[in-house]
């Protein structure tokens, strides 16, 4: 468990996509017109054109795995027993928007996903699928693992990235959205696990 079966394939895409500009993936995105799991269905392209538009140096892109809905193991079915989809979705959002850093928070309940997570983080690094000169390209991603304490309104994304900040997870008004203020201050993509 832990690994999709077909790994090299996947990672395989993702060698093929680095060969191309992130304007072109994003048509993809839009023309799929995939959409955000975390509840409220928002378009996934005009939230990832979104903060690569955002000027700035230096880019997030966040996974929402506090998944606090009572009886709902989507999201540790996924970090669990396919954690290279979540992250191989990381890299491809990095790309587009322009991000180089990512961060999952993962909430304190699901030790096993942790740990799934973790591994699979480092087996990309290892194979070059992350860190610096993701598949011998000129782009960079590398992951960090943050565990959320647990609190129900991390959740919401403005809250978790309160949280990942060191601040009281609170409900942030909006504007500014976090794709082009978020975590510290810098442009953020926020996307659950799904």
């Amino acid at each position: 468990t832990g690994t999709p079966p077909n790994i090299e394939n996947l990672y395989g895409l993702l060698h093929e996509s680095l060969q191309r500009t992130g304007a072109e993936l994003l048509d993809e995105i839009k023309a799929a017109k995939l959409r955000g799991r975390g509840g409220a269905g928002f378009p996934t392209a005009f939230k990832w054109e979104s903060a690569g538009n955002a000027p700035g140096e230096k880019k997030y892109i966040v996974c929402n795995a506090d998944e606090g809905d009572p009886g709902a193991y989507i999201d540790r079915y996924l970090m669990e027993e396919q954690p290279h989809l979540v992250l191989f979705g990381m890299i491809i959002a990095g790309y587009i928007a322009g991000a180089n850093e990512g961060i999952l928070y993962i909430r304190a309940e699901y030790p096993e996903s942790i740990v799934s997570v973790k591994e699979a983080i480092e087996q990309t690094a290892d194979q070059g699928y992350s860190g610096d000169t993701v598949c011998g390209s000129n782009f960079s991603f590398h992951f960090k693992v943050v565990v959320g304490a647990g609190a129900y309104i991390c959740g919401e994304e403005t809250a978790l990235l309160r949280s990942l900040e060191g601040q009281r997870p609170e409900v942030s008004v909006r504007p500014p959205y976090p794709t082009t203020e978020g975590l510290f201050g810098k442009p953020t993509i926020v996307n659950n696990v799904e």
